[in-house]
């Protein structure tokens, strides 16, 4: 059955079309080369219409067979890539048992692999109800339709050309991740073609290609590009979801950041943005959110899983299904436990890994994912699958190890094959180079947190180091500010954490004063060479190697602005800075004791005759259970063994290296550190210092025993030499 609608809503006479019976998988719109498949799951709905849009016929209903596994499905010949489709789904609205079915609305696709633009918030109420302002509101269902404010589904073309361009593959133990914003990154790069300034083609293009390729980072995560709905009071106040993390379609590139079209043209510019990306070498890591989405509480619109069937795709209260478990701060949850739901995650996934080339995720909120019925659970049914499937098993794996609900905070408890964003780390790193924290909790995340991973086997690389991210301070705002300062997202300063472990290094905010500026640069450049010496992952916040400041915002989610976006003429400014970050990321990708794939021991497994790695005081002897215990020490160094490396290389050979010492300051004085005895080394030369960023290591070799002076808030690395 199929029925013809105008642009004005008005029933018409349907022109004569095919219509076959489908298959149920796979789900989405499937187009096989002379017509597309339709198929989408909903267990409670009692009728389900597939709609066609026309610009001149306006929209075609065609009902949808109930096949297996509650999916809803039918077959159009010669429909193709560009059509434009959405569904509605009747059954009861009855929010009080869990159900919100409203035909009145148009719903996108669930596995929409495009979809053609925004909600429009002014065009028609996209909420399943009127909203009189009543705490029962959401009870009754409206009777307005409002495919005049929704985007359309698109059927995709899957066809693209990846000239044999493969993924890199780059070993844990090698990779060095650049968190960034899409449109952010070259929004107003001045070497990137204007049209494409803010796109995929722009991260794809030559001069940001270029500029990643400089830093040497090995792999782009990107903030999400799933396609993103803001929110209507965002609307409402003339902002936007910069961030994104408010996925309505979980196949979808998002369409805003297309600069070919929105048609289905932001796939292959997406897929042409990956090519281009792995031809450079540089891998590409999704920041994906399968926690929550854009559709809010009980109160929020109706755009796609709340109408198709809301009680399966979402978690409800057991006792009071009218209101949504929320575990994310977000008014609702993804219900993963569901197997549609699941199979939802697991084909997103796969897609975006098989025919997007994709090399990883991150996951937002990921103990949200991992939650059953309440607990936070590392033996779900999320891991399960992920861990026995052969695709996404040999994918990187990140969690963001947190949720707002009980029990969340779960850094150092997912299973093996993960890596977490090491939070732990974060917040000991910044006490430290903020002259607080203890010693001990300093080495043990420099030295890969084994306090968190080794225990259940996991090694180094489970911990992805970062000490910024694009939620909180960047560098340059966390040693310039004590407090936040969000005014410019109109929330009266609440919004974004409190907790920002920063210091103003003695003025808040921009000075001229040049002492202070002095100390700042000196904590930005330890803080950066801590993060990227460290054992571990190092994750990189995409601006920090320019100073990047958002002027002390440390939650700038809805700022579309230059508050948010790079600003690439400080990049010119910073050039010491961005020159200063090579040289580091130089020194890790050429040692590979500064990136081992074993937890350091303290021991000699190898027979050098001296450990893997050993701490020392500034008077060059071993630190002391009484020296770690000291609340008021602020300085230590430590030798690592490049002759004391488990493993082989890819021939089968043993791994050696050079061996450092790496000496660290962090309070007020210049500490003069006495050199270890000879049998560590019988001469070093200084590779870099943080309080001299353009020394380079042609200096006068230094002798054990020697003192080499350690400027207050800097850190010095010495390389072994011959003599």
């Amino acid at each position: 059955m199929s029925d013809q609608f105008d642009p004005q809503g008005h029933r018409q006479e349907a022109p004569q079309r095919q219509v076959l019976p489908g298959k149920p998988f796979p789900l989405g719109a499937i187009w096989d080369g002379r017509g597309t498949n339709f198929s989408i799951f909903s267990a409670h709905a009692e009728r389900v219409s597939l709609c066609l849009f026309d610009s001149e016929r306006g929209e075609t209903q065609i009902d949808l067979n109930r096949g297996e596994a509650h999916n809803w499905h039918c077959y159009l010949p010669e429909v193709g890539p560009g059509q434009r489709y959405g569904f509605r789904v009747h059954g009861p609205y009855d929010p009080a048992a869990g159900h919100r079915f409203n035909p009145r609305k148009l719903l996108l696709d669930p596995y929409a692999k495009a979809i053609d633009g925004p909600v429009d918030w002014d065009r028609a109420n996209v909420l399943p109800y009127v909203p009189d302002g009543s705490e029962d509101a959401d009870l009754e269902a409206d009777d307005e339709d409002d495919v005049e404010a929704m985007p359309r589904s698109v059927v995709a073309d899957p066809a693209f050309d990846w000239e044999g361009v493969e993924a890199p593959n780059t070993r844990w133990a090698e990779t060095v991740i650049y968190e960034t914003h899409v449109k952010g990154f070259t929004h107003t790069h001045p070497g990137v073609r204007e049209d494409l300034r803010g796109t995929y083609a722009g991260l794809a293009s030559e001069a940001a290609i270029e500029h990643l390729l400089s830093l040497g980072v090995t792999a782009v995560e990107l903030m999400p590009v799933h396609h993103i709905v803001s929110e209507s009071f965002l609307h409402d106040r003339g902002f936007t979801n910069y961030w994104g993390y408010s996925t309505i379609g979980y196949f979808a590139p998002h369409s805003d950041y297309a600069a070919t079209g929105t048609r289905g043209e932001q796939v292959r510019e997406f897929k042409g943005m990956v090519k281009a990306l792995h031809r450079a070498g540089i891998e590409v890591i999704l920041d994906v959110v399968y926690n929550h989405t854009a559709e809010g509480n009980h109160l929020g619109p109706m755009l796609s899983f709340r109408g198709v069937d809301n009680s399966s795709y979402y978690r409800l209260v057991p006792d009071d299904p009218r209101f949504y478990m929320d575990f994310t701060g977000t008014g609702n949850s993804l219900n993963p436990v569901h197997p549609s739901v699941l199979r939802l995650i697991m084909d997103s996934l796969r897609y975006w890994v098989i025919d997007c080339h994709v090399d990883g995720f991150r996951f937002d909120l990921a103990s949200a994912l991992a939650r059953e019925l309440h607990d936070v659970d590392k033996l779900s049914a999320f891991f399960d699958v992920i861990h026995q499937d052969p695709i996404l098993s040999q994918v990187k794996l990140i969690a963001e190890p947190w949720d707002v609900g009980p029990g969340g905070y779960q850094v150092g408890n997912f299973p093996v094959l993960w890596a977490e964003w090491n939070g732990i780390y974060r917040d000991s790193i910044r006490d430290f180079w903020r002259g607080q924290g203890s010693l001990g909790d300093f080495a043990g995340r420099f030295t890969g947190s084994s306090d968190l991973y080794q225990p259940e086997g996991r090694p180094p690389h489970s911990s992805i180091n970062f000490v910024t991210a694009h939620d909180g301070f960047t560098l340059r705002d966390l040693v310039s500010y004590d407090g936040k300062h969000n005014e410019a997202n109109y929330e009266g300063n609440d919004g974004g954490t409190d907790d920002n472990r920063s210091w103003n290094s003695g003025a808040e905010g921009e000075t001229d004063d040049a002492a202070v500026l002095d100390l700042r640069g000196r904590r930005q450049r330890s803080m950066l060479a801590t993060l990227l010496l460290s054992q571990g992952v190092p994750m990189l916040l995409g601006g920090d190697e320019m100073s990047r400041t958002q002027d002390g915002n440390n939650n700038t989610w809805c700022l579309d602005t230059e508050q948010s976006w790079y600003d690439w003429a400080q990049a010119e400014s910073e050039s010491d800075l961005v020159d200063f970050t090579r040289r580091l990321i130089a020194l890790r990708a050429n040692h590979s004791v500064l990136r081992r794939a074993y937890f350091l021991t303290g021991e000699e497994p190898l027979g050098s005759g001296l450990p893997d790695a050993w701490w020392f005081r500034p008077d060059g002897l071993r630190m002391t259970r009484r020296n770690w215990q000291d609340a008021e020490a602020r300085c230590l160094g430590v030798f690592l063994n490049g002759m004391e490396i488990p493993g082989t290389d890819d021939a089968g050979e043993r791994i050696t290296d050079d061996s450092f010492l790496i000496l660290f300051n962090a309070g007020d004085d210049p500490v003069d550190f006495r050199l270890p005895t000879r049998r560590f080394g019988a001469m070093w030369v200084v590779e870099l210092t943080t309080a001299e960023p353009q020394r380079l290591p042609e200096g006068e070799r230094v002798a054990p025993r020697t003192s080499v002076s350690v400027a207050g808030w800097s850190t010095v690395v010495l390389r072994r030499v011959a003599r």
